[in-house]
């Protein structure tokens, strides 16, 4: 199998990576209704890739358009949504939807500035957006897995706390679960998940692998455990599915779709086919994972 740049093998890699890394996350998102701040996020991490561009451009000339750089970007701009909207809400008594919407627009309108100010010869544009899965290689999937290990190791370490502070927190209270706690982690989670998507998928189609998946798994049953494995397997399935579709395409008909677009599209399918499939046959089929 070739496992050089761009190939097939890399591709099916790493968009399985990013729909594990997703599918662990975004179950806890919805349920704590935060799946507006991973909106926000996807959109607010272009502020810090335009930051660490001009940055690096002001230091060292040419500006050092890598991967490292737009990693460090994006990750500080992810901090600082998360640092923003939590102290909103904590210091200015706003509503959590309020809160991520001023700063999600802000924040956003911001980015755009600077990239239409000071980078309009820059070829930035549909790989910040959408991604680029024809050109990832094996460094993006040592990245993508080390990430499913962070979600994987964070879930395992506390699930029983992030169980309970996303479905009761007067409970978790009572239990002595730092609800703040395990709420900042959660955010963190996140932001480290869209990182790890920004090739890929790029940073707003990152939105459809956390919450689409999970919610076709929930027309299906309501378990945690179940949800938590359902989620990815799902992700992977529209991930591979996008990939041999867009190869499909391009050999047959010659048209260079993006991978991670038609993964979005078929992620919308599938929650589409799936709540048909539930409105007509589920009342009949037998009791599973309910």
């Amino acid at each position: 199998m070739n496992w050089g740049y761009g190939s097939d093998a890399v591709q099916f890699a790493v968009l399985s990576a990013v729909a594990i890394s997703c599918g662990l996350i975004g179950p806890f998102l919805v349920l704590k209704r935060m799946a507006m701040f991973a909106n926000a996020l996807s959109h607010t991490i272009l502020l810090g890739i335009a930051g660490a561009f001009l940055l690096t451009s002001s230091l060292w000339g040419g500006g050092l358009f890598d991967l490292s750089t737009l990693l460090i970007g994006a990750f500080l701009a992810a901090l600082l949504t998360a640092f923003l909207t939590e102290s909103l809400v904590r210091f200015f008594r706003l509503q959590e939807d309020a809160s991520v919407g001023l700063v999600f627009t802000a924040l956003f309108a911001l980015g755009i500035a600077v990239v239409t100010l000071f980078m309009r010869d820059v070829h930035l544009g549909l790989e910040a957006v959408m991604g680029n899965a024809d050109a990832l290689q094996l460094s993006d999937l040592k990245l993508a897995l080390s990430f499913v290990g962070l979600n994987l190791a964070a879930i395992a370490l506390f699930y029983r706390q992030l169980q309970i502070s996303s479905f009761d927190k007067s409970l978790a209270k009572t239990l002595g679960i730092s609800c703040g706690f395990f709420h900042f982690l959660l955010l963190f989670l996140a932001a480290a998940t869209c990182i790890s998507a920004f090739r890929a998928v790029g940073v707003l189609l990152v939105l459809a692998f956390l919450v689409g998946p999970f919610l076709t798994a929930r027309l299906f049953c309501h378990r945690l455990p179940w949800l938590l494995f359902w989620s990815p397997l799902i992700g992977i399935f529209a991930s591979i599915s996008g990939v041999v579709l867009s190869r499909y395409i391009l050999d047959v008909y010659g048209l260079a779709l993006s991978t991670g677009g038609l993964i979005a599209c078929l992620i919308g399918l599938i929650y589409g086919v799936g709540s048909f499939i539930k409105w007509l046959l589920w009342d009949r089929l037998p009791s599973f994972g309910k």
